[in-house]
């Protein structure tokens, strides 16, 4: 019986890691190394994880240091980031590159804050979107005899114990990350 939950809360688990990651590539004021993630570089023809190109450091609070293993990358690696939707535009000396975050405004910390609560929002409806297909997956089960009356309640109701958990630690990641950025 417990093959069954386990699908949706996999299902369930997945959703709120995907929040998760989207929530990393946010920028809020601070360096965080995540906002790079989505950036590919041209490395000999094959777009290219920037991490996996060089060394990536937060030296300072608003600061990210890019240091390519290969001088010929410090190009390559400025086009993608001027070309990705970061926002912010690199400066190199030669041998590093940096990209030095500017100090947000209220405005934009409170675009971010209910970009987060949208984000956080449409993560919810997953989650129960979830519950409803497992709900009905399990009352056909109960139709075509393949578990109990019983089973059926006991099922739905730890599916409804599942949805709850998820939307609490969705609910805390979304107030974790607006006081991430709501933070001056």
């Amino acid at each position: 019986m417990s093959e069954e939950l386990k699908v949706y809360e996999e299902k369930m688990e997945k959703s709120i890691d995907a929040l998760l990651n989207e929530y990393a590539s946010i920028r809020a004021g601070r360096a965080n190394p995540h906002v790079l993630d989505k950036i590919k570089v041209d490395y000999y023809g094959t777009p290219t994880p920037i991490q996996q190109v060089g060394n990536i450091s937060v030296p300072e609070a608003r600061m990210i240091l890019i240091q390519p293993w290969e001088k010929s990358l410090i190009r390559p690696i400025e086009k993608a980031i001027q070309t990705s939707e970061l926002g912010i535009n690199p400066s190199n000396d030669g041998s590093v590159i940096r990209l030095v975050f500017p100090e947000l405004t209220e405005e934009r910390r409170k675009e971010l804050a209910k970009d987060v609560k949208k984000k956080g929002d449409g993560a919810k409806v997953a989650i129960r979107n979830i519950r409803r297909d497992a709900n009905e997956a399990f009352k056909k089960m109960e139709k075509n005899d393949e578990i109990s009356e019983d089973d059926l309640k006991e099922l739905t109701e730890k599916v409804q114990k599942l949805t709850d958990k998820s939307i609490e630690k969705i609910d805390k990641a979304v107030e974790n990350k607006t006081k991430e950025i709501l933070t001056v």
